[in-house]
């Protein structure tokens, strides 16, 4: 039974994607082995065994993705090749969050009260949407941030304009602008770009599918659970009020986020992911 649930469905010529514990308990007992649902649940609950979840993964494809991550990692630890960063240098966490939709619900949202959880209707109409775009100080937990009608070269100039024209950043020995691979800040175009703007502006890339690295993401995860969800705006003016109204609330008592994962971190990670490979490899 066990073998049979860390198997595909498909690998037993079953049509399903997923193991339940009742199409696992009939897919026995059509091969002769007597168990009911209970049987099998008590089995698959001994072997720590849950074929029902499953959670989506992307694996990297950057040749250079340990070095590229290397250089973002050390940053966070406040160096730069091999030195640390002085008291004005200033490490600055980017990205934007595009088509935030403002849905104006057929009937308002309704508050909670005594074992009634908020309620919000299900149809809305479509007011429009925007990107929100910001860039984080890794080292000092404030937000800078802007609404714009989308994304893009322009729009992302604007955010970095309004870092660079606000002090410290504007006389900062260096600012470090980690992005990652998005078409309005890709490539060696958009560091040459940034340096001509900013001469003390130096941007970082993280590698190709490791958006995970940069910190802002983390601060994106908080405006969607604390002012997107539920999503009820009746127009893109209050959608934009309240995004920048929230950044000042947090701004006001915010604090660096604990990042403890390093540079060695990472080279001890993929040293174990080589070594599972090669192990596989050997196996089959």
């Amino acid at each position: 039974m066990t073998a049979w649930a860390c198997q595909l469905p498909a690998e037993q010529q079953v049509p399903l994607s997923r193991w339940s514990t009742p199409e696992l308990a009939a897919h026995l007992r059509a091969g002769g082995i007597a168990a009911s649902v209970s049987t099998v649940r008590r089995w698959l609950a001994a072997d720590a065994l849950k074929p029902w979840q499953h959670q989506s993964w992307i694996f990297m494809r950057d040749p250079n993705f340990e070095a590229k991550a290397a250089v973002v990692l050390d940053l966070y630890a406040r160096t730069y090749q091999h030195s640390p960063l002085a008291a004005d240098e200033y490490v600055i966490s980017a990205d934007e969050k595009p088509s935030i939709q403002a849905r104006d619900r057929c009937h308002r949202t309704q508050a909670g009260g005594p074992r009634r959880p908020v309620r919000v209707n299900h149809d809305y109409h479509r007011r429009g949407a925007l990107a929100y775009l910001a860039a984080y100080d890794v080292h000092h937990g404030q937000v800078f941030g802007r609404c714009e009608p989308s994304t893009g070269i322009k729009a992302f100039t604007a955010l970095v304009d309004q870092v660079m024209t606000a002090e410290p950043y504007a006389s900062a020995k260096r600012v470090f602008f980690i992005v990652d691979n998005g078409s309005s800040h890709r490539g060696q175009v958009a560091i040459d770009r940034l340096a001509a703007r900013h001469p003390n502006a130096v941007m970082i890339h993280t590698p190709v599918h490791a958006s995970w690295l940069n910190q802002v993401e983390i601060y994106f995860s908080i405006v969607q659970r604390k002012v997107l969800t539920p999503n009820d705006f009746p127009d893109l003016t209050t959608l934009e009020q309240r995004l920048i109204a929230f950044q000042d609330r947090y701004n006001a008592t915010a604090t660096p986020f604990t990042w403890r994962y390093t540079a060695a971190d990472l080279h001890q990670h993929l040293a174990r992911l080589d070594t599972n490979d090669t192990s596989q490899t050997h196996a089959a």
